[in-house]
């Protein structure tokens, strides 16, 4: 008589190999890290031609002025006193300022790598004047230099600026220059001269379009700042500072509508120093500890509005959270195949748990395969299929059953139906799983109810057929 290993004994068995599985799990998910790695080097070659993430500022009005210091030198041992006049720089900003944005996005390839590029042609009305208490600033009126004033637009990768920009001011075009940009922009952008005495208020239009990817991102610069946007893009996020006030989205497209004054932004029209660029995608400290946020400082980073092109679908954020849930799938499908050894007699051995196992973890990588060349739902649809069919037939062959078998692949459809459910429900997806696992959990016990897990159970042994 040959004696059988106990059902606790079994189990303890088919968690150890269940254990080792998850080394090529973990493996699984260090590939997907990589190809994404891969997809980001690759789309940011096909943007290298092209222009990155678009910051625009302005326009803001750059008037030179000189302004007496007093600097103390030391000549013979003895230390004196001496003004000297600094020519710097007066920052206006405009009473007001439409802007529109037309975007438009485009699609690039490079081998089975795809990146979302757009075209934005930016226009708008934006309206000059020194405030009426210019005095208050400490700024003598004598002592700008208006003949000197430059208009300045900040393009952040200039790299992108189309042939067909135009100023025009008070109706007349200007030519225009390139450099010169704003500190928020990285001094990237163009400008042009200005030939203005002050005395009245100047309206400028203007008209140019960028190429860029990813993302737009505006900085308000003004009294009031109005920026409308239109694009067939479905998809758009909306960060920064600020928020749209009005927006629309639908499958052919969006539409949003941002208004911000100068009390949100926190800044005068009229400033001495430049702000630095914003903190476009991280987070800004007081946001993570307090709702209650201080006033921005003067020469420190910009506020803006960002509005980005994002996938409807991350393939590799997809396949991230489903390795995530592999070890489930092993541990479900291991437990079917010990409830057909322990309760229905058929043995399942070692090497069959970790073909089968192997069968499993498989399912990822093809998935990981296929979705980068049709998608991630049809790639799901192809590597659950392959694994279902695989390892359903080979189930018939371990279990001595097609009708066990049947069983098996049922189980994998469920599981794999589960998990599609779970990767697209997103919020919720830590709610249904949870309860999904207390349904399978109570299955099991109410199945194994009556299995004494520490007995042995005793098998004949057939009898050797005797010498002829």
């Amino acid at each position: 008589m040959a004696v059988e290993r106990s059902p606790g004994f079994k189990l303890l068995f088919a968690g150890l190999v269940a254990a080792v599985l998850v080394i090529p799990l973990l493996m699984v998910y260090a590939l997907s890290s990589d190809r994404q790695s891969q997809a980001a080097t690759a789309r940011a070659s096909i943007a290298a031609g092209w222009g990155g993430p678009q910051v625009i500022v302005g326009p803001v009005l750059v008037i030179p002025y000189t302004s007496t210091s007093v600097e103390t030198v030391t000549e013979n041992g003895r230390a004196s006193t001496r003004s000297v006049e600094v020519k710097r720089e007066l920052f206006l900003a405009p009473e007001t300022n439409v802007v529109t944005t037309e975007l438009k996005p485009d699609r690039k390839k490079k081998s089975i790598y795809e990146s979302v590029l757009f075209v934005a042609r930016n226009s708008g009305k934006a309206r000059f004047a020194l405030p009426s208490d210019f005095a208050r600033y400490g700024i003598p009126l004598e002592n700008l230099d208006l003949k000197g004033a430059e208009l300045r637009f900040g393009v952040s990768d200039a790299r992108g600026l189309q042939k067909d920009s135009k100023v025009l001011v008070d109706g007349q075009p200007l030519a225009l220059q390139p450099g010169k940009g704003l500190a928020a922009s990285n001094n990237s952008g163009f400008f042009t001269f200005v030939d203005w005495t002050g005395a009245q208020p100047i309206d400028v239009q203007y008209d140019y379009a960028i190429r860029g990817n990813e993302s737009l991102t505006l900085v308000p610069r003004g009294g009031e700042t109005s920026w409308d946007v239109k694009s067939t893009w479905p998809s758009p996020s909306f960060a920064g500072d600020f928020l749209p006030v009005k927006r629309t989205v639908k499958s052919d497209g969006f539409t949003s509508s941002h208004a911000i004054t100068n009390l949100a932004l926190g800044q005068s029209i009229v400033a001495t120093d430049d702000n630095a660029p914003p903190l476009v995608g991280m987070p800004r400290p007081e946001l993570l500890v307090d709702s209650a946020r201080s006033a921005p400082s003067v020469g420190g980073p910009s506020q803006a509005a960002t509005i980005g092109l994002i996938e409807p679908v991350d393939l590799y954020s997809q396949v991230d959270r489903s390795v995530k849930y592999g070890f489930l799938f092993i541990g479900f499908t291991f437990l079917a195949f010990l409830m057909f050894d322990v309760v229905g007699g058929a043995r399942v051995a070692a090497a069959e748990y970790l073909l089968i196992g192997a069968g499993l973890v498989l399912f990822f990588v093809l998935l990981l395969a296929f979705a980068e060349v049709v998608g991630f739902t049809i790639a799901y649809l192809i590597a659950a299929g392959a694994i279902t069919g695989l390892l359903t037939a080979y189930s018939a062959a371990v279990l001595k059953s097609w009708l066990r078998a049947r069983v098996i692949g049922g189980l994998l459809v469920g599981l794999y139906a589960t998990l599609y459910v779970l990767l697209n429900l997103e919020a919720y997806s830590l709610l249904v799983g949870s309860l999904l696992l207390f349904v399978a959990l109570a299955v099991v016990m109410w199945a194994t109810r009556r299995i004494d897990w520490s007995a042995k159970r005793q098998a004949e042994e057939e009898a050797n057929a005797s010498a002829a």
